[in-house]
């Protein structure tokens, strides 16, 4: 048999043997694949495309115009329509700042009024049911989405009742709820959301305090001077948004999420390091006696170790393919999940590159040959006796550790011990926990500081904003928090094999089984403390590097205690699971197998 067909087959033997543990890894690293695919995908993502679009199906504008600093509001704007390089427009209309309170929420919005009969320049996609009528309201594609409005709904504008005729899309307007240039009134939110009623109607919602604005649309003979146009007119007083600037807002959204797509995707990568690196010590752990076996019957320790890799490189190939697959398949979906409700379709996601899947590819072998490389090798190198055996390594013994865990209480002393025994081990829980927690804190500053009312804002506005950053931060988190519970559990099962004889001479001497698996359990909380402390100014450090001189605000010294503390419990309540399956094995069973 040749030496490749050997390494297949015994490779193949131990998948089906071990077939649960083998979809974990192959879970762990399809995960970070995914994650780093989407991130890859997203990297050259654009809102161009389905902008250009939506300008093409609305006949969108070039420049829209809010108000103007002279010659009275109609008579200005109208002039501004006689300005020479303007070739169309449509308006001014009559807009109104109102209260819409629909499905429990309310919200302040502008609602501007129009005419039944189609324009030539911004006329709004109407995407589902009718265009504006007396007494019915059309919504802004992206509002009705964050606010969850349909069609045939009932809403109220100022306490008035009109009927959800129908949802549409603008390139007048970017999506909501980047919406705070529109004409509005501050007491009622920074971002309006945009509805379109009957002229009559938006006129009607005016007050004595709140009176009518007006906005105009324009179309010019050059649009890709609209930049210059607005710059060349003082008259506009800051009124008015080029096209460019309207598309540049929208793709400003795209650039956050693939930002947190990138950097979610590196530390799912590294947390899948330390995933894998775990699965890895606890099978090498549990396949000892295996490795025996194959130098008992001739096998070299480079065989031995080119079996053991194998497996991990092969769980690896498989991870990289489904995580490029599934990578390309839902990061189209999260456009779908996030603020391209309000344009006519979504960004065009470019196809996946060689580039791109030599680079998932060589991340996912490089995750399995770090991880398992050392394991295996140390694997290889085990005398062929001792595998036999299944035999744990003697512990190190250090005269300081045993003065200082001598007067502790039971658990802790077997925890120390045990933590002390294995600094690598305990090192990557720390890393684990740091990174999943420097996650956590960031998520908590963007909650914050995104939470944060802006002066004059009504309390009584409790309208939810459209989040697609938050729910990519979300989608990262999940699955963070996911491969750091897999860590704990497989990090407290490779201990729990690494320290079965001592574990058992220990409850020998009199320790009682609960004493024994709270000692493994604290082995893991004991490096989780420091590690979880880190990730709180990792956390801090990692938000204010990305956001780009924005607004940072902590969030308050409870949240981050509780998250500590949190962290704590969770790590303490999943390593109880292993630590108590290993806790009851038998004494004499596992003293008459190892060796002393």
């Amino acid at each position: 048999m040749g030496r490749v067909l050997l390494v297949c087959r015994l490779v193949g033997r131990d998948l089906r043997r071990r077939k649960a543990e083998a979809l974990l890894l192959l879970l762990v690293i399809t995960a970070a694949t995914t994650t780093l695919t989407m991130g890859l995908v997203w990297h050259g993502a654009t809102t161009g495309q389905s902008y250009e679009r939506t300008r093409a199906v609305t006949a969108g504008p070039d420049v829209v115009v809010n108000n103007v600093s002279a010659g009275g509001l109609v008579p200005g704007l109208k002039a501004l329509a006689r300005a020479p390089g303007v070739i169309g427009h449509s308006g001014p209309y009559p807009v109104a700042s109102a209260v819409l309170r629909a499905g429990g929420y309310a919200a302040g919005v502008t609602a501007e009024g129009r005419d039944a009969a189609p324009v030539a320049v911004d006329q709004p996609k109407v995407t589902q049911g009718s265009w504006v009528r007396p007494g019915g309201a059309v919504v802004e594609r992206s509002f009705a989405d964050a606010l969850g409005i349909r069609v045939g709904d009932p809403v109220t504008l100022n306490g008035r009742l009109f009927r959800v005729a129908g949802l549409a899309v603008t390139a007048a307007s970017p999506a909501y709820p980047e919406t705070g240039y529109l004409t509005h009134n501050p007491a009622l939110g920074n971002d309006p959301g945009l509805i379109w009623l009957t002229q009559a109607d938006a006129q009607s919602l005016a007050t004595s305090s709140q009176p009518l604005s007006y906005t105009l649309n324009l179309k010019l003979a050059d649009p890709a001077g609209a930049n210059a146009f607005v710059n060349a007119d003082n008259r506009f007083n800051d009124g008015a948004t080029s096209w460019q600037e309207i598309r540049d807002q929208d793709a400003k959204v795209v650039a956050n999420q693939r930002l947190v797509l990138l950097i979610g995707s590196w530390l799912l990568g590294l947390l899948a390091v330390a995933s894998v690196t775990a699965l890895a010590g606890g099978r090498m752990a549990d396949q000892s006696r295996r490795v025996g076996q194959l130098k008992a019957v001739g096998g070299t320790p480079g065989l031995v170790a080119a079996v053991l890799m194998a497996e991990y490189l092969f769980l690896a190939l498989l991870a990289a393919a489904a995580g490029l697959v599934t990578g390309s398949q839902v990061a189209p979906l999260l456009t779908r999940a996030s603020f391209f409700a309000g344009l006519a379709g979504t960004p065009g996601a470019p196809p996946l590159t060689m580039s791109t899947a030599g680079l998932v590819l060589a991340v996912a072998l490089a995750v399995a040959v770090v991880a398992s490389l050392v394991p295996a090798i140390r694997a290889a190198r085990t005398s062929t006796v001792r595998a036999l055996a299944a035999s744990a390594r003697p512990p190190r013994r250090t005269g300081s550790l045993i003065a200082v865990s001598a007067r502790l209480p039971v658990p802790l002393l077997l925890g120390l011990r045990l933590a002390a025994r294995r600094p690598r081990r305990g090192a990557l829980t720390a890393a684990s926990i740091t990174i999943t927690v420097t996650t956590i804190v960031a998520v908590l500053i963007y909650q914050t500081s995104k939470a944060q009312r802006l002066p004059g804002a009504s309390a009584a506005l409790d309208a939810p904003r459209a989040d697609p950053v938050g729910r990519v931060m979300l989608v990262v988190t999940v699955a963070l928090v996911v491969l750091a519970a897999i860590n704990a559990l497989f990090i407290t099962w490779a201990t729990v094999l690494d320290a079965r004889r001592p574990s058992a001479l220990s409850r020998a001497l009199g320790a009682t089984p609960r004493q024994v698996s709270a000692g493994l359990s604290a082995a893991q909380v004991l490096p989780a403390l420091p590690g979880a402390i880190i990730g709180i100014p990792a956390g801090i450090g990692l938000y204010v590097a990305v956001s780009n001189g924005g607004v940072v605000t902590i969030p308050p010294v409870w949240q981050m205690l509780a998250v500590v503390l949190g962290t704590l419990f969770v790590v303490a309540g999943l390593t109880a699971i292993p630590a108590r399956v290993g806790a009851r094995r038998p004494v004499a069973e596992i003293l008459q197998s190892e060796t002393a």
